[in-house]
């Protein structure tokens, strides 16, 4: 019986086979390369993070590795130059020199300013705080020529996505301290705490969303004694958080006439929705919130995709709070600025042996190549959009990540 296969078929097929990535089998030790790592000073009034501590530090450049880090760019989050520089950091005291780094991690997304500093070839990892992108801000960062990583969408060997998970579980935990915070009559609330006084009732609280925002405020509010009812869409998301929580939990799904009647009555309604596609829904009207009783706080951890309350408006650090209906809102969009301490730690432990693992690998690319899940987070390469829902959403032409990674030089 004869291969059915002609030679020029048979050619395209092991071509296209040889194409594909694959794990090389060169020895690591014989690719490792020394990663030249930037952190510039954030230049958002909003921003106390970043990206690496000064004990994180050290131990990329026991390894050879060299960080350049913009004077004061660790200060919001309580660093000195000192500790970076004694960790073997070099100082560099312009914006301009710190973007001399073949990889910059920042955490808010660069600036038009910002952007007039990358050179072709070099590697952001950055935030793309997707709810507020431009097709103009895709293609400016495209002419700069360079590849661009996601914190958003980067996923790691277990295909989750680590960054997104740890600022949840910090921005969870800590809405629950500024509920707290703001129904005490010092900042005009009304007058209560959460719970845990014998003999007298807790306060209500209604969480709308079941991911891992919601998952962490309800640890919190429990803990604290409150009373908690949990909403969202999705039973498979409801079941996890009662099992992660270990407790039994009121939970129910999206039955708006349940959810507007638990709003009305609650102290606290905490806004974690995550949106599927750029933007979450309004999902809670005006008419709904100005039936709410006076002094109730709202805090709206979606607001940085668009918000799931109709009189959600974004907010800052210096002024976190306004009042509509004489209730209370708390509309800043990245919560875990306002710990940028414990954030920074949770970014290092992320960071760290990503550099690590990149490095031993021989660089970004090679690392692109070897593994998927980096791959994940990639929306430009080399000056090209990659990223299919970021096409979509501004009608854009993108090219596929794997087919430019396979040829590559």
């Amino acid at each position: 019986m004869t291969d059915k296969n002609t030679g020029f078929e048979a050619l395209t097929k092991a071509t296209a086979r040889s194409l594909m990535p694959k794990e090389s089998m060169l020895a690591v030790e014989t690719r490792k390369r020394d990663l030249f790592i930037g952190l510039p000073k954030e230049s958002s009034l909003q921003e106390n993070r970043i990206g690496l501590t000064p004990e994180s530090v050290k131990q990329l450049t026991d390894h050879g590795h060299q960080v350049w880090v913009e004077s004061g760019a660790g200060a919001p989050s309580k660093y000195s130059d000192h500790e970076y520089s004694e960790a073997g950091a070099i100082i560099v005291y312009s914006t301009k020199e710190v973007y001399e780094a073949d990889i910059v991690l920042k955490i808010a997304p660069p600036t038009y300013d910002e952007m007039e500093f990358f050179k072709p070839g070099q590697t952001l990892i950055s935030a793309l705080q997707i709810g507020s992108l431009t097709s103009e801000y895709i293609n400016a960062l495209c002419r700069k020529k360079i590849s661009a990583i996601s914190f958003e969408l980067l996923k790691d060997k277990s295909d989750t996505k680590p960054v997104v998970r740890a600022m949840s579980e910090i921005a969870g935990s800590t809405v629950m301290l500024i509920a707290a915070e703001y129904l005490s009559s010092s900042n005009e609330g009304k007058g209560v705490i959460l719970g845990g006084i014998t003999g007298v009732p807790p306060s209500k609280v209604v969480i709308i969303g079941a991911g891992t925002v919601a998952e962490y405020a309800t640890r919190a509010a429990l803990g604290l004694g409150a009373e908690v009812k949990v909403f969202d869409d999705h039973l498979y998301k409801l079941r996890r958080l009662k099992q992660n929580v270990g407790t039994q939990l009121f939970t129910s799904t999206l039955d708006l006439t349940v959810l507007h009647r638990e709003i009305q009555d609650a102290d606290v309604v905490i806004g974690a929705v995550t949106a599927e596609e750029g933007q979450v829904p309004c999902m809670i009207s005006e008419e709904v919130v100005a039936k709410m009783n006076p002094g109730s706080v709202i805090i709206d951890v979606s607001i940085d995709e668009g918000g799931c309350f109709e009189t959600s408006e974004m907010t800052t650090h210096k002024r976190p709070v306004y009042r509509k209906y004489d209730v209370i809102h708390y509309c800043v969009p990245n919560i875990p600025s306002r710990v940028p301490r414990t954030a920074t730690k949770a970014l290092s432990n992320i960071f760290t042996p990503m550099f690590l693992e990149i490095s031993k690998y021989g660089g970004v690319n090679e690392a692109l190549f070897t593994h998927e899940h980096y791959r994940s987070g990639v929306y430009i390469y080399k000056g090209s959009l990659t990223n299919a829902a970021i096409a979509k959403k501004f009608n854009m032409r993108y090219k596929e990540l794997s087919l430019m990674i396979a040829v590559r030089n």
